[in-house]
């Protein structure tokens, strides 16, 4: 059966007990998978495309990823930030790092899917949600996306939309708040994974292969199992 090898950062990584209740969405995810689907999270905090590449995180899956296999690809949070050892152009050097990660994927036999980064939770004084606080990196994503014949799942796009209709107050049950509005507790990173999922559906095979069936969770909402 395939496997999974996601690329990103903190809001991606699989986390352990010492940073409970943050929670990444490869982690959320493996409850969307079939059985025997492997999920290979090689996400870390603070990881641009670039400090990714720089310490041969990428190199280490080349290695390990095979034919048939998955490889997800989310950046963008640290990328945009001013560090020169995580910064990349939105225009130049982080596309060239995504198609860095394409090309590692398809020399293997392996599926690339570029993820735009999930919105981070701001909402002004009158709790209308701000968007736009990734600013060109998610369309740098689709931009690449449309270059390589790449799938995109724009998670920017389905989160801010979501978010905004949600609001201020019932959104922060699923971010770290009130330590951040950028990391996501349990039920955030299950409701990421979920939007992903729902978006691999949509694509099909092989995409939708690598996921449990929803039809008992739709046939069976509000179904009283006490």
């Amino acid at each position: 059966m395939a496997a999974i090898f996601y690329a990103g950062d903190s809001t991606v990584k699989f986390n352990k007990i010492d940073s409970y209740p943050q929670t990444g969405i490869s982690q959320a995810m493996l409850l969307f998978l079939k059985d025997g689907v492997e999920m290979r999270s090689f996400a870390q905090n603070g990881r641009s495309t670039k400090s990714f590449i720089d310490e041969g995180r990428l190199d280490r899956i080349d290695r390990e990823i095979g034919e048939g296999d998955f490889l997800f690809i989310q950046f963008g949070h640290n990328d945009e930030k001013d560090d020169p050892g995580r910064h990349t152009d939105p225009e130049t050097t982080f596309p060239e790092n995504l198609k860095k990660f394409i090309e590692t994927a398809r020399k293997k036999g392996a599926y690339p899917v570029l993820i735009t980064p999930i919105a981070r939770r701001l909402f002004d004084e009158e709790g209308n949600f701000r968007p736009g606080s990734h600013g060109p990196y998610p369309d740098a994503v689709r931009k690449t996306g449309k270059e390589t014949g790449v799938p995109v799942i724009d998670m920017t796009a389905i989160t801010e939309s979501y978010l905004a209709g949600l609001g201020d107050i019932a959104s922060k049950a699923y971010f770290m708040w009130p330590k951040d509005n950028t990391h996501l507790k349990p039920e955030g990173a299950v409701l990421m994974a979920d939007f992903i999922c729902r978006e691999l559906e949509k694509l099909g095979e092989p995409y939708s292969g690598l996921l449990v069936s929803r039809a008992f969770q739709e046939e069976n909402k509000g179904l009283d199992v006490s």
